[in-house]
C-alpha cells in the first residue's frame, strides 16, 4: 500500500490527508492508509533508521498485539503499542444485560483469569445491593481465584518460555494448567468462562469429595513446581536471557500506574490481598513476595513463588470451609434458585421445579421475572478492586435503579500495564522486547475490553 497520499477531486480537492480513489465496475473504491504507520515513517525520513511492524500476528507478540520498532541497528530507539486487533465491547454489552447475565460477559475479558473478573463484578454489584455473600461462598471464591491465579502463572512461564525457544517450559507449564482446569471444571462444571459467580455467592454448592480432590491437586502441584527451578531458575541461558532486561524501577511503575507482579519487583509490597483485604483474605496466612531487581528475571522468581503460596491459600480454604449456604437467603436476588447436576447436566433441581410447578403459581411467576427480567438494584456508583495475576483488577459500576447497568467500566491491569514496554524496551536489542513483553504478561482481551 501506498505510503503517498494522492489528491482526489472527488475526495477533498487536493487535500493532502484526503483517502485516495479509484472507479471500478462495482462503484468508487477508496484506498485509506494507516495514520500511525505514516506519521512514524515521516518522522524518521532521511535517517539512518528502519521502522517495522512487529505484529499483530505474530508468533511472539503475546497475543493479538501490533508493535511499531524503530531501529538502529539491533537497538529499539523508539517503541509504540497499537491495540484494538481483539475488540469486543464487553464493557458496553454488559450495559444491556441484566445485573446477572453481566457474569457471562465479563468472564471472557481476561480469559486466563475469569474467576477474577467475575468474583470482582459480583463484588460491586452486592455493594450496590448492601448484601454480602455467605462465609462458605466467600472461602469457596478464594479458592477458585488461587486456582486460577495458579493456573494465569503457568500460561505466563509456558508462554514465556516458548517465546524464547525454550519449548520444554512450554509443555511443562500447559501439563501443570490442565491439572488445574481439570479440576475447575469438577468444582464449577467448565475449565473456562465459568460464570458461577453470581451477585449473592456463587451458582452452587461444591460438589462430593471436593477435599480429596484439592488435596491430591495440591500433592501433585507441591510435586512438580520444584522441576520448574530445576528447568530454569539456574539456567545460564535463561538468567542471560532475563536478567538485566526489561528494567523498570519503582519510580517508572508508579508514574506509569503499573501493579501487580511488575509492581512488586520493583521493590513495593502492594498486593490488594494484603492492603485492601477482601473475601476474608485478612483470616489467611501467606506472603507476598517481592525483589528490588526489576528486571525480568526478577518477575519470572516472583510468580514462580506466587504459585507456593496460592497452593498455601487453598490448603487453608479447606480447613475454613464452614457448613451453611453459598447464596444469599433473599429469595429478590438468590438467582438461580436451586440448582443441581442432572443427567442433562446443570439445571435446577427437580424438587424446586416440582415446588413452584404444582405448588405455588407466585413461586412460578417470581422465578419466570427474576431470570427473565432480573433484579433491582439501587442507584448509586462503586468501585470494587481484586488482586489478578496480572494486578488491581477494579470494577466501576454505576447503576440508576433499574434491572441492568447504567454504566460499566474496567480498571484492567494488561491495559494499564502494556504502556509500560516503551519504557522497558527503548535502548535495549530487539530480542530484548521479547522477554520485556512477556514479563508483563499482558491478555489482549482485557486490554481490548
Amino acid at each position: 500500500m501506498s505510503t503517498e497520499p494522492l489528491a482526489d477531486p472527488a475526495a477533498g480537492l487536493g487535500d493532502p490527508y484526503a483517502a485516495s480513489s479509484r472507479e471500478t465496475t462495482e462503484g468508487r473504491v477508496y484506498t485509506v492508509t494507516g495514520g500511525d504507520w505514516d506519521e512514524f515513517i515521516d518522522e524518521s525520513a532521511g535517517e539512518e533508521r528502519i521502522v517495522i511492524n512487529f505484529g499483530p500476528q505474530h508468533p511472539s507478540a503475546h497475543g493479538v498485539l501490533r508493535l511499531v520498532f524503530e531501529l538502529e541497528g539491533e537497538t529499539i530507539v523508539k517503541a509504540r503499542s497499537v491495540i484494538g486487533y481483539l475488540h469486543t465491547g464487553i464493557e458496553k454489552n454488559v450495559e444491556y444485560r441484566t445485573w446477572t447475565q453481566g457474569v457471562t460477559f465479563v468472564t471472557r475479558m481476561d480469559y486466563l483469569a475469569p474467576l477474577h473478573n467475575e468474583t470482582a463484578y459480583c463484588m460491586a454489584v452486592e455493594k450496590l445491593l448492601g448484601v454480602e455473600a455467605p462465609p462458605r461462598a466467600q472461602t469457596f471464591r478464594v479458592m477458585l481465584m488461587e486456582l486460577s491465579r495458579i493456573a494465569s502463572h503457568l500460561v505466563f512461564l509456558a508462554t514465556g518460555a516458548m517465546e524464547m525457544g525454550a519449548t520444554t517450559g512450554m509443555t511443562f507449564g500447559f501439563r501443570e494448567r490442565e491439572e488445574v482446569l481439570h479440576l475447575l471444571e469438577y468444582l464449577t462444571g467448565l475449565r473456562m468462562n465459568h460464570a458461577f459467580v453470581r451477585p449473592g455467592g456463587v451458582a452452587q454448592d461444591l460438589p462430593e469429595g471436593y477435599r480429596e480432590k484439592v488435596l491430591d491437586f495440591i500433592k501433585v502441584m507441591d510435586s512438580r513446581l520444584p522441576s520448574y527451578d530445576k528447568l530454569f531458575t539456574g539456567q545460564p541461558i535463561w538468567k542471560q536471557r532475563l536478567k538485566d532486561v526489561g528494567y523498570l524501577p519503582l519510580d517508572g511503575c508508579m508514574q506509569l500506574g503499573v501493579t501487580g507482579p511488575v509492581l512488586r519487583s520493583s521493590g513495593l509490597a502492594w498486593d490488594l490481598r494484603k492492603v485492601q483485604p477482601y473475601c476474608g483474605y485478612e483470616n489467611y496466612e501467606f506472603e507476598v513476595p517481592t525483589s528490588t531487581e526489576g528486571d525480568c528475571y526478577a518477575r519470572y522468581l516472583l510468580r514462580l513463588e506466587e504459585m507456593h503460596q496460592s497452593l498455601k491459600i487453598i490448603r487453608q480454604c479447606l480447613d475454613k470451609m464452614e457448613p451453611g449456604p453459598v447464596m444469599v437467603s433473599d429469595a429478590k436476588i438468590a438467582w438461580p434458585a436451586k440448582l443441581t447436576i442432572g443427567p442433562d447436566g446443570m439445571g435446577n433441581s427437580l424438587e424446586h421445579v416440582r415446588k413452584i410447578m404444582g405448588q405455588s403459581m407466585e413461586s412460578l411467576i417470581h422465578h419466570f421475572k427474576l431470570v427473565t427480567e432480573g433484579f433491582d438494584v439501587p442507584p448509586g456508583q462503586v468501585y470494587v478492586p481484586v488482586e489478578s495475576p496480572r494486578g488491581e483488577l477494579g470494577y466501576h459500576l454505576v447503576s440508576d435503579g433499574g434491572t441492568r447497568p447504567m454504566r460499566v467500566h474496567v480498571r484492567e491491569p494488561s491495559f494499564v500495564n502494556l504502556q509500560a514496554l516503551p519504557a522497558m524496551v527503548e535502548g535495549g536489542l530487539m530480542a530484548d522486547a521479547i522477554a520485556s513483553l512477556a514479563s508483563l504478561d499482558p491478555v489482549m482481551g482485557g486490554v481490548d475490553r
